[in-house]
């Protein structure tokens, strides 16, 4: 008979306890459970609502289980339902009777949600290390990169010369708006259910705040019903995985290109890439294209939990019960991703006279041909317009902007004079873009020293 079945004149069907099971995905949160129990245990003692004898037993033989359960020494039973369950069966097994006294002033409804805030809060701590490993990764190869010119793109087609630096820097900008993205997750996550009950509290004299204390919580729930019911930080946290996995997507995606033979700007490590079965030329970018591919599976958990709660009345429903397997499916993916793109990311060797040499094609530096006749006084529109026309003559010749004479130049307006060649040059393209969040050298420079204090205020 099951410990709640006092009501029930049978167990229930066999393929009810089939389809009811949870603890092949309950297990992996044991230790905030048993934790949890420790800290609720603990406080009944205090509050004299359990004898010092008891309490003494329930806090020892829990510890033990922890123990035991670390050491893989502890089977998880299906027949007892789920990790709450099959804690204090276990526990009443070791201590006996005072082991039935554990669950007094609690449900498995507040105890469920005491143990899925712990999990996500510990679960953002994981993944905050993991995206500072990789934002010290960018972080570092954008210092070796200051001069390393490239082409910069809108619509995929070469727009102005750049530098791999600021390139690089764009994603420590995206990660470290996903590092604040978890930590928001982690604070929203940082409150205390337990004492919310079934729905509506208990008549015990709980200390909540003793347990939140105990627990390293900064606050309780103000609100039982809400205690129970509330998944948001659960829908936080796949909100800020999803953005997260996009953000490397988007930068899979970029590689894959790169190490492509009609870019080359870079050669993945064969530690990293995959060959072919039947082309023996291939060096295929598994790693990137698996990543790439996993997003969708991110993106699924947060739409199926989204959709799981849209239509709940307050307070607990079983519907709930889907949140975990969701949680822990990406997060696990997420961090998988994170670990195995910064050791891909660390070993990748760059081409930078190829990038070089592409950041001259396609006429990157037409803008500030524009430039330089507006600096003349000539009004933009117009200098715009004589720009585009020397493309047009450059694309209708084989030539580029640099190749063009003197004469040349002063065909299309007589004010060009020699230095329009240092004003299209590369280092001068780059050089002259010199203002915050620029990709001059020197702003980029001063855009890895802010980077770097921000990622020194994150603590977890």
């Amino acid at each position: 008979m099951k410990l709640w079945g006092g009501r029930f004149s049978k167990d229930p069907d066999q393929m009810v306890l089939e389809f009811d099971e949870c603890i092949e995905i309950g297990n992996r949160m044991y230790e905030q459970d048993i934790l949890g129990s420790i800290a609720h245990a603990t406080m009944l003692g205090a509050q004299g609502i359990l004898s010092e004898e008891d309490t003494n037993a329930i806090v020892n033989g829990l510890n033990g289980i922890l123990e035991d359960a670390r050491n893989g020494k502890v089977t998880w039973s299906v027949d007892a339902e789920d990790i709450h369950m099959n804690v204090e069966t276990l526990l009443i097994e070791r201590i006996g009777e005072a082991g039935k006294r554990l669950h007094t002033g609690r449900s498995r409804n507040d105890q469920v949600a005491l143990d899925n805030h712990m999990i996500v809060m510990d679960a953002c701590r994981e993944i905050l290390a993991l995206l500072k490993d990789l934002n010290e990764a960018l972080l570092s190869t954008a210092e070796a990169h200051l001069n390393t010119a490239m082409p910069g793109y809108t619509h995929l087609q070469h727009a102005q010369p750049i530098t791999l630096a600021h390139h690089l820097m764009a994603y420590v900008e995206m990660f470290l708006h996903d590092m604040r993205h978890f930590e928001f997750t982690c604070e929203q996550a940082d409150e205390m259910p337990l004492g919310s009950g079934a729905l509506a509290g208990t008549t015990y004299s709980l200390d909540r705040e003793r347990v939140a204390s105990l627990l390293g919580f900064s606050r309780i729930t103000m609100n039982s019903l809400d205690g129970v019911s509330n998944r948001d930080y659960f829908i936080d946290f796949l909100s800020a995985a999803s953005l997260t996995m996009m953000h490397l997507s988007r930068f899979c995606e970029e590689l894959i290109l790169w190490c492509s033979s009609e870019f080359a700007f870079i050669e993945m490590d064969d530690a990293f890439a995959t060959g072919s079965s039947i082309m023996p030329q291939k060096k295929n970018p598994d790693v990137a294209e698996l990543i790439r591919g996993k997003t969708g599976r991110v993106y699924g958990a947060l739409i199926g939990l989204l959709t799981a709660m849209k239509g709940l009345p307050l307070s607990y429903n079983k519907d709930m019960q889907e949140d975990k397997e969701l949680f822990y499916d990406a997060s696990d993916t997420l961090q998988h991703c994170l670990a195995v793109f910064t050791a891909m990311f660390r070993k990748i060797t760059y081409r930078k006279e190829r990038m070089a040499e592409a950041a001259m094609d396609g006429f990157t530096n037409a803008t500030d041909c524009a430039d330089y006749l507006v600096k003349k006084g000539i009004a933009f529109r117009d200098a715009h317009r004589i720009s585009g026309e020397l493309v047009a003559y450059c694309i209708s010749k084989g030539k580029i902007l640099s190749d063009l004479s003197l004469d040349e130049y002063r065909s299309f307006n007589p004010i060009f004079d020699a230095d329009i060649y240092d004003a299209i040059s590369l280092e001068t393209c780059i050089g002259k873009r010199n203002i915050p969040g620029a990709p001059a050298p020197e702003a980029v420079h001063s855009s890895i020293e802010n980077a770097k204090k921000r990622l020194s205020m994150f603590s977890f």
